[in-house]
This record gives C-alpha cells, sequence and structure tokens, in this order.
C-alpha cells in the first residue's frame, strides 16, 4: 500500500494540475446540463433529448468521485505544502465540501426511491444550495485565474525613496528623474477580481436571496392561492372535512414546472367535458362543475424529481364517479386527459382511473386551486408520480387505444408507479 502511495504522489504537482483541469471539465458540464434540466424554457426544447441529458448527468456526476478519490491520495502531501497558507488551505476545504455536497445530494436524488421522499427532499435542497453557491465561486475563480491575469505587470505608488535612485549623474551633477504620473492602487488582476465579484453580487444575490427565502420558508399551495391569476365565480364552498383541513395542512413545498406558460381562466374562458366513448356526454360550465357532489382526501403528492408534498386534503370528484355518470362503452380502453394549456396529454388505464383515490380535484386544503399549481381543476393520483396527475385538466376521453402522454413520448415511464404503490 505505501508504494502504492508513493508511487501515485510521485509527480504530484503535475497530477494536481490534471486533477484539477479534468475537475473543472466535469463542473462545466454538470453546471451546463443541470441548468437546462430545470430551465422549463429548455424542458419543452429538449424533448426527449432531456432523458438523455438527465442521464448524462448521473453519468458525470458519478464520474466527478473519480478525481476527488485521486485528489484525497495526494492530499497528505498537498496538505504540507500548503503550511501557513491559511487561504489556500480554506479553498481546498470549500471546494471538497462542495463536491462531497453535490455527489452525495445528487446520489440520493438519482436513487430517490430507495431513499424516500423526505431524504430526496432534503437532499433536493441541499443541493440546489451547493448550486447556488458554488456556481458563482466558480465563475469568479474561472475569470480571475485566466492566463493573461496569472503574471500581470506590477503597479503600485512609487515610494519618493524609490524615484530618488533613478536620479541620473550628468556631468557630475545629480539631475532628477522625469516625473512620473500617479500610479494605480489596483494591479490588473486585483481590479477584475473586485469587478467580477461585484458584478456576480449584483447580477445574482437578489435572485438568490428569493430563492433562499423560498426555500426556508417552504412556501405551499397557501402562498400561491394568495397570487390565483384565475378569476371564476362562485368560489366553491368546501366541505367540513376540508375547512379546517382534515390533514391538518399540507407539509412541504410545491415547485411550478411547467411546458408552456401557466394559464389563466375566467368564467367565459373555462368548461369541463367528459366525451368519447361514452353513453352520455357530459359539458360543464363553472357554475354547474362546482354544484356536482364532491368528496374529501388525504394524500401525499411525489414529483418524479425528487421533491415530495405531504398530507395535502385535496378536494373535487372521484374520476370513477364520473365515469360512471357518463357510462363507459365496452369499446373503450384508456381514459384520456387533457390539459387546459393545450398541449399537455396523460392517460390511465379504465382500471388505474377507477382506483379509489384517483380524483378531478377543485380544492386544496380547504382553498380553490390556484392556477400556478393547476387549478382550477387538475387530476390527482396519489399512486403514481405527478407528471400523472395533469394541471388545468378541461377534458376527460374515453378512447379505444393506447395513449402516450407528454413525458412518456419524451421517455418517462408509462405507468409513473410509486415504490410502495397498490398497483393494479
Amino acid at each position: 500500500m505505501g508504494k502504492a502511495l508513493a508511487w501515485i504522489r510521485k509527480g504530484y504537482g503535475k497530477k494536481l494540475v490534471s486533477i484539477h483541469k479534468w475537475n473543472a471539465w466535469l463542473v462545466l458540464f454538470l453546471a451546463v446540463s443541470g441548468l437546462l434540466l430545470v430551465g422549463g424554457f429548455w424542458r419543452e426544447l429538449l424533448g426527449e433529448g432531456r432523458v438523455w441529458l438527465k442521464w448524462a448527468h448521473i453519468g458525470f456526476g458519478l464520474v466527478l468521485l473519480v478525481p476527488v478519490i485521486y485528489y484525497l491520495l495526494l492530499a497528505a502531501k498537498h496538505w504540507k505544502r500548503l503550511k501557513g497558507k491559511g487561504p489556500q488551505k480554506a479553498n481546498v476545504i470549500f471546494v471538497l465540501v462542495l463536491l462531497a455536497g453535490w455527489i452525495v445530494s445528487g446520489i440520493v436524488l438519482w436513487q430517490f426511491r430507495l431513499a424516500g421522499p423526505r431524504a430526496a427532499n432534503s437532499a433536493l435542497l441541499i443541493h440546489d444550495l451547493l448550486t447556488w453557491v458554488g456556481l458563482p465561486v466558480m465563475i469568479y475563480h474561472s475569470i480571475t485565474r485566466v492566463k493573461w491575469l496569472k503574471e500581470p505587470k506590477k503597479r503600485s505608488i512609487v515610494p519618493e525613496t524609490a524615484l530618488e535612485s533613478k536620479d541620473k549623474i550628468i556631468d557630475g551633477t545629480q539631475k532628477p528623474a522625469a516625473a512620473q504620473g500617479p500610479q494605480p492602487m489596483y494591479s490588473r488582476r486585483g481590479f477584475i477580481k473586485v469587478a467580477v465579484g461585484a458584478g456576480l453580487a449584483v447580477t445574482l444575490g437578489p435572485t438568490f436571496v428569493r430563492w433562499i427565502s423560498k426555500s426556508l420558508q417552504l412556501p405551499g399551495a397557501a402562498e400561491y392561492a394568495a397570487n390565483n391569476a384565475n378569476n371564476l365565480l362562485p368560489d366553491p364552498v368546501p366541505l367540513a372535512d376540508s375547512a379546517p383541513p382534515v390533514g391538518g395542512g399540507a407539509e412541504g413545498s410545491f415547485r411550478v414546472y411547467t411546458v408552456t406558460d401557466i394559464p389563466a381562466f375566467d368564467n367565459s374562458s373555462w368548461s369541463f367535458t367528459i366525451d368519447g366513448l361514452v353513453d352520455q356526454k357530459f359539458t360543464w360550465n363553472w357554475e354547474e362543475f362546482v354544484k356536482l357532489q364532491r368528496e374529501v382526501q388525504v394524500s401525499d403528492f411525489h414529483c418524479v424529481t425528487g421533491w415530495s408534498v405531504y398530507k395535502n386534503t385535496w378536494e373535487g370528484l372521484p374520476l370513477a364517479k364520473l365515469l360512471d355518470m357518463a357510462g363507459v362503452r365496452e369499446q373503450a380502453a384508456m381514459v384520456k386527459f387533457y390539459s387546459g394549456d393545450g398541449v399537455y396529454t396523460d392517460s390511465l388505464t379504465l382500471a388505474q382511473a377507477r382506483m379509489e383515490d384517483v380524483m378531478v380535484a377543485v380544492m386544496h386544503d380547504g382553498k380553490p386551486i390556484p392556477n400556478q399549481l393547476g387549478g382550477p381543476v387538475r387530476l390527482v393520483t396519489p399512486q403514481m408520480y405527478a407528471y400523472k396527475s395533469v394541471k388545468w385538466l378541461n377534458r376527460i376521453e374515453l378512447i379505444d387505444e393506447d395513449h402516450v402522454g407528454y413525458w412518456e413520448q419524451r421517455g418517462y415511464d408509462k405507468d409513473a408507479w410509486l415504490p410502495n404503490a397498490k398497483r393494479v
């Protein structure tokens, strides 16, 4: 073992440079791919490529272990060379903590089905926080250490003694040196470092403050409800189990993902239809729809990206009862759901659609579902990941053939079952 370490540490200076370079390229890819994965615009543009990018992000994240482990084998020798260099030691510790945090939280998110939703929620928050802290530092580090800044021409205020030493002796008489203009207080590198740091603080600081504030406050549906852009009257009157919510109130933070701009509706633009292979087609306006008999359920809400919201009190119409109301013909095999955004669709088998907790929800925790969270009406499928819970639901169609939903077309699992789901 000792000989192996000695061989690894031989020429460790060049190896440190190589580790630094490969680590930088890996982190750059992970940063860019991570931003592409979470950006709403890119989610739509990438399509199926987003799934491949996700797996590439996971793969390169695991590869990041290699330079970290390699450095740890060289760390003892490197640490000796850093004796008395506090800032350099602090920088090394910061980078190692950052990389270790990214790797561990990333592995938990990758294996979120095994880790469980609460661990995944925490890992996602840590992963995001480290990204917010790490990316500006890396941008600053990269810009201020580019090659042309490594050895800047030293410029500082020249003391009087230095000027006197430059006086010339001509014909036995000391002649004063030519007067020099004022010299800058900062070197080129120092100025660039301050400018880049200030620029990052100004551009990213406010966004970071807003993000950390929301993350620490764990905003839920109540915060979104205050900014609900839907204008539908009358408001549905909550049942006794909804107000106050029998579940005690949702625990956790909703993250809003969409493939289009978030739509908003009023009485003139909203309707709900159930048609296709049914005995009787129904179309309701808002006033009619809120008069239909509703029920209440408490369930958890899990997103496939790793976050969850617990103990949601949903109020709405069990999908099975809506299907019975319309009458399902024998030819029907699937239930297709349409979003009011005009783009998103998904489907369930008849057996899945008749599960007792699948609901066409109108209220959440005793309040109308806001448009940011898919209201006024959304599908709720507690046994499946949330991409099956179609937002802004305005049409249900019974069909006789398979239908591949929006995200399933882009590589997601068709059934979307949770690990401990009651499968049918």
